[in-house]
């Protein structure tokens, strides 16, 4: 009886040792035959019988289970990546065709990738480089231009992952270029390795070779994750994230001036200001950062400071309108003090004297704001708000034929 149980055992066992290897084999002809569905088949039912199966079976199963959902290169964007999970439990006795499947993955993704990329589909584009990445985690590029092409369509929150892993990584990119000035245009050309420049230079069409080092692309990285996070309204994690940012490349004008609108944001103008003034010292010329260095004068109350800062501005570039209307604001805004003062007057000769006194300042400053707001309306004639300004300004100053002239123009643009 005993014996007879045994053999029956082992009969089971047999059985089920066939069963598995015939699934496998069905599955294995199936996907040579391009038959992806036939082939998954096999697999289900293959997998009841996992929990029998030895290493080497089950290494066989994942491997065929991977190429089965993978189909070639027309598996979907889940399958591809439970294709890639399965290839990670391949175990030495398949390793070579796991590899082999893997570079064909990563060849087929990287086409699809770009050719969806001039389509100017970046999200299809980087989901795409994602799974080139994910089989093949040595080329961490393809992962940065994930992160890149999802940022381009403001998939914000599956860039933040992508960008926060590469800065995980540690990944810098930076990469070595072979250059070598064209003889005949003069334009300095980069080639694809040492070779292809070595023998332009042999052939006398080039000159000059050199090799130069990218820069990192680190700081990049670590601004988008902080300008991410400033869109998802993270201030406080944009503003460490910024910092880390400033640290990696603390030269980089942009990232500062990303920096200086953050704190902007934020509502912190000490920093702000700090940042502002430090990004003017960088780039002295830059209409810009003058008119933001106003801005701030101008909310700290010191009007001499912010009225300088305008004028630079609008020095440096004549045609700055945001810094012309700020400084006639500014400047009318010295009526209000004036007014006042005439309006504590008494009726006596001295309070008359200063009355006039004050009348002409305030003509003064009404002619002094007049030709930054005419400015603004050749630039931009349908600005109701400034024309309205002028129409009044000219009624105060007496100017009938401006008057009615502006306030032509302000019942024409109101209709519209």
């Amino acid at each position: 009886m005993k014996k007879q149980l045994v053999v029956a055992l082992t009969l089971a066992i047999s059985s089920f040792s066939f069963a598995q290897k015939k699934e496998l084999k069905n599955a294995e002809k199936a996907i040579k035959n391009n038959n992806y569905a036939e082939a998954k088949a096999a697999l289900s039912e293959a997998e009841g019988l996992m929990s029998s199966m030895d290493d080497k079976l089950k290494s066989k199963y994942y491997y065929l289970k991977a190429a089965s959902l993978y189909a070639g290169g027309n598996g979907s964007n889940p399958d591809i990546k439970t294709a890639l999970g399965d290839l990670e439990n391949v175990t030495a006795d398949y390793q070579t065709e796991a590899a082999e499947l893997k570079t064909q993955m990563v060849q087929n993704f990287l086409t699809k990738g770009n050719d969806a990329y001039e389509k100017k589909d970046y999200s299809t584009s980087s989901k795409y480089f994602e799974n080139a990445y994910r089989a093949s985690t040595k080329d961490t590029l393809y992962l940065y231009y994930a992160a890149a092409t999802a940022v381009s369509v403001q998939e914000y929150d599956r860039a933040l992952t992508l960008y926060e892993e590469l800065n995980t990584l540690g990944y810098e990119g930076v990469e070595t270029q072979f250059v070598a000035t064209n003889k005949e245009s003069g334009e300095v050309e980069t080639f694809d390795d040492q070779n292809m420049r070595d023998l332009s230079v042999k052939a006398g069409t080039h000159i000059k070779p050199s090799t130069q080092k990218t820069d990192s692309k680190r700081p990049e990285i670590i601004k988008n994750i902080a300008l991410i996070y400033i869109s998802n309204g993270e201030n406080e994690k944009a503003e460490a994230a910024m910092e880390e940012a400033r640290k990696e490349n603390p030269d980089d004008l942009n990232l500062l001036m990303s920096q200086a609108n953050l704190y902007f944001k934020m509502g912190k103008t000490d920093k702000f200001k700090s940042a502002i003034e430090e990004a003017a010292a960088k780039d002295p010329n830059n209409p810009e950062l003058q008119f933001n260095l106003g801005v701030v004068a101008q909310e700290s109350e010191d009007l001499e400071a912010a009225e300088k800062y305008y004028k630079k501005a609008i020095e440096l570039d004549p045609t700055y309108l945001n810094a012309e209307i700020n400084l006639a604001a500014l400047i009318l805004g010295r009526e209000t003090a004036i007014v006042e003062e005439m309006n504590g007057l008494g009726n006596s000769s001295a309070d008359n004297k200063r009355y006039d006194e004050l009348k002409e300042e305030r003509t003064q400053v009404y002619k002094s704001a007049v030709p930054y707001l005419e400015n603004v309306l050749k630039q931009d004639p349908d600005n109701l708000e400034v024309t309205k300004t002028l129409m009044n300004i000219y009624s105060a100053l007496g100017d009938t034929a401006k008057f009615k002239a502006m306030k032509a123009k302000v019942d024409e643009l109101s209709k519209g």
